[in-house]
């Protein structure tokens, strides 16, 4: 049948009224861009930790989006240790706050200003990002040190006082990313990397720290205690390095099975010694009649930090990143547990800009040698039972939690 030239062009209007919603028979033709919005809900979902033990998730207007901030999509977000001490105790006062920095998602809409990621990588709407600590000068450390803003004053989404956005943590279905913080494009990792990202920088920092005491070497005898995530992160760490003879010390007989799996040649129970010299016999019979030469100390438990100076050998090291909050006070003897061995401590705390990259790479490094780095997440809950996701991390149960939209 043929088709005049009025009947074409009656077809094409149709088609393209229909591609750009205009009432049928006008030439809406749509515009087109790298830079394009997604359609955007007029509003967002929040978990917000409202009092102890107790998440609202809460409807709030989407806030615009400057010229200058980024409205992510959050696919999923990991619960850390200290999002678990918030919703336990708030030790941070922050109540009522929008909790989650573990997260991740993608880019459904952003600024003009807005080109590239904190790497100088090109950002576009549908990539997938992460966001790191949003770091401020500290003139007493920086001007000295450039790679000590970590312990200056640093922000961070997820642990951000609640203001008239709300959109501040992972916990949610969207994020404002603000102009002035840290992004990365990570779009060449799976969600599952991506929720581990932000741990995972923890413990590439920790690692690089030990380093700095030139102890820690590709043949060092090394003991990890504590496997929870971050101390089985911290074997993987390492396992990526070529360091081989790691004994991994916990109670948790999961959490020691999986320590092997993640690298440990040998595990130790400390439930199956009474008191300090057994135990430290078991941890230098699992180097073969031998001390440690380099520790991590993981576990955020006092009693266990002044343990561990036992399981060293004269001149060795230990790096320190337990403790993320207050947990009290640790009694050691400073002239046996230090002085006289000639210790090397350094402590940890989370991670600069630099460490962000490297854990890039190491995720694929890990993955590349057969580390079962996704199967530290055992647990995924939807937004909506958060409280259950938190109560599941209170208990143990599992390795890591995730809330998954």
């Amino acid at each position: 049948m043929a088709v005049n030239e009025q009947e074409v062009e009656q077809i094409v209007k149709q088609i393209l009224s229909q591609i750009s919603g205009s009432p049928s028979g006008t030439a809406g033709t749509p515009s087109f861009s790298a830079g394009a919005s997604a359609t955007v809900p007029s509003v967002a979902h929040v978990a917000m930790l409202t009092s102890l033990e107790h998440f609202e998730v809460k409807e709030f207007p989407m806030p615009p989006v400057g010229d200058d901030d980024i409205l992510v999509k959050v696919e999923g977000c990991g619960v850390c240790g200290t999002d678990a001490h918030e919703f336990k105790r708030d030790p941070f006062g922050l109540i009522p706050v929008a909790l989650g920095h573990e997260g991740t998602g993608e880019i459904v809409k952003m600024g003009k200003n807005v080109k590239k990621d904190s790497a100088g990588k090109d950002l576009h709407v549908g990539d997938k990002v992460v966001t790191c600590m949003i770091f401020q000068d500290d003139p007493d450390i920086t001007m000295y040190d450039l790679n000590k803003q970590n312990v200056g004053a640093a922000d961070v989404y997820g642990l951000l006082p609640d203001d008239d956005v709300h959109l501040n943590g992972w916990f949610s279905d969207y994020i404002l990313v603000r102009g002035g913080s840290t992004i990365f494009n990570v779009s060449d990792l799976d969600l599952d990397s991506r929720i581990l990202i932000e741990p995972c920088a923890v413990l590439v920092h920790a690692v690089e720290r030990a380093k700095t005491t030139n102890i820690l070497r590709f043949n060092s005898r090394v003991v990890v205690q504590g496997c929870g995530p971050i101390g089985l992160i911290c074997i993987a760490v390492l396992r990526t390095l070529g360091i081989q003879n790691i004994t991994a010390v916990d109670g948790n007989e999961m959490r020691l099975n999986f320590a092997k799996r993640m690298g440990a040649d040998h595990t130790v129970s400390f439930k199956d010694y009474q008191g300090i010299e057994a135990l430290t016999g078991a941890v230098k019979e699992s180097f073969g009649g031998h001390l440690a030469d380099f520790a991590f100390q993981c576990t955020g438990n006092p009693a266990a930090h002044a343990n561990i100076y036992k399981f060293i050998r004269n001149g060795g090291g230990l790096c320190e990143l337990g403790f993320f909050v207050n947990g009290g006070d640790a009694t050691i003897n400073p002239h046996f547990d230090l002085c006289s061995k000639e210790i090397t401590l350094v402590g940890s705390w989370v991670y600069t800009l630099r460490d962000y990259a490297t854990t890039f790479d190491f995720l694929k490094r890990a993955k590349g040698i057969g580390l079962p780095m996704s199967e530290l997440i055992t647990h995924r809950f939807p937004l909506n039972e958060i409280n259950e996701a938190l109560q599941t991390n209170l208990a143990m149960k599992g390795l890591k939690i995730a809330i998954v939209n």
